[in-house]
């Protein structure tokens, strides 16, 4: 394994170039990618939510399409139109920009339902329907999204439905004094896209995709897991319980997360450590969403 943890490393530091002071953040960036799931950055504008997904795009040697969703966007302008050539006699298939392995989809809290809707089925089946015709979209298919906090003027909330096919939602939140020297100094940030080069490609990326699903998975914390899953559905502490979707992207974090320990197995603190970003955002709590979630977990007795 140690070809993909080299690459993995690169990747990371390339990253941490961009976004200095934030490797939690870059972790679960790391952990969403190699876990075959799609992310959404929430925060407010200016902390690096945008700069960190373009980094990315560079890092790894992909096609990438970028989406400012808008008021006014249509779904069309995301998935793309048919439209009837004079001179062929036929309609021609014009591709939107969903048509690329790496998306990223800027402030899409800020479209309208109808168009955040036109992601959905790309999400969650890596294909769109047009015209009562269904049109794959390129393998692997990564989307990352970025939004700002629902507060803000002229932001629509993502349906639950389109919540549950982000694996992963995090926030960056504002850097430390040392990283922020760094960003007014310009050693960091935005103006460091330029000189990044491709450092990964996603043959790695599978391979290590491959090597998450070979990894072992005890019994015991098979057991943890589901015990967790049952709590959540009694009432107590969410008002509806977690998903088996949403479990089974749980336990696929888990594994990354160990994984990109150099662990060989996956434990309870794995479990743990993606407790919050794996599910925060699609259950409500009873009370305060979090508490009620951090104790839910701590309800569990971890296996010995």
């Amino acid at each position: 394994m140690s070809r993909e943890y080299a690459m993995i490393d690169t990747l990371k530091r390339q990253l941490t170039g961009v976004l200095a002071g934030k490797d939690e953040v870059i972790n679960q960036l790391l952990i969403t990618l190699i876990s075959g799931g799609h992310l959404l950055i929430e925060d407010v504008p200016g902390v690096g939510k945008t700069t960190l997904a373009h980094a990315l795009a560079v890092s790894i040697d992909s096609s990438f399409g970028r989406i400012q969703f808008t008021a006014d966007m249509l779904p069309a302008d995301i998935i793309g139109v048919e439209v009837f050539d004079t001179v062929e006699r036929q309609f021609v298939f014009h591709p939107g920009m969903i048509f690329h392995q790496m998306i990223l989809a800027d402030e899409i809290n800020r479209a309208t339902p109808k168009a955040q809707s036109a992601l959905l089925e790309a999400m969650a089946e890596g294909q769109v329907s047009i015209e009562s015709e269904t049109r794959l979209l390129p393998h692997p298919f990564f989307v990352m999204a970025t939004q700002n906090p629902s507060e803000h003027i002229g932001t629509f909330p993502l349906p639950e439905s389109q919540l549950d096919r982000f694996f992963m939602r995090i926030n960056i939140g504002y850097p430390d004094k040392k990283a922020e020297k760094e960003i007014l100094l310009g050693s960091v940030g935005q103006v460091k896209l330029t000189s990044l080069t491709a450092v990964a490609s996603w043959q790695e990326i599978l391979a290590v995709r491959s090597q998450l699903a070979a990894m072992t998975v005890s019994d015991q914390l098979l057991d943890y897991l589901l015990e967790l899953l049952a709590l959540s559905r009694n009432g107590e502490w969410l008002q509806a319980g977690i998903s088996p979707r949403a479990g089974r992207d749980l336990l696929q974090a888990a594994k990354a997360h160990a994984w990109l320990a150099r662990q060989t197995y996956v434990s309870a603190a794995d479990v743990q450590a993606v407790w919050l970003p794996c599910l925060a955002h699609r259950v409500g709590g009873v009370g305060d969403m979090k508490e009620a979630l951090l104790a839910l977990c701590d309800a569990v007795a971890v296996p010995g």
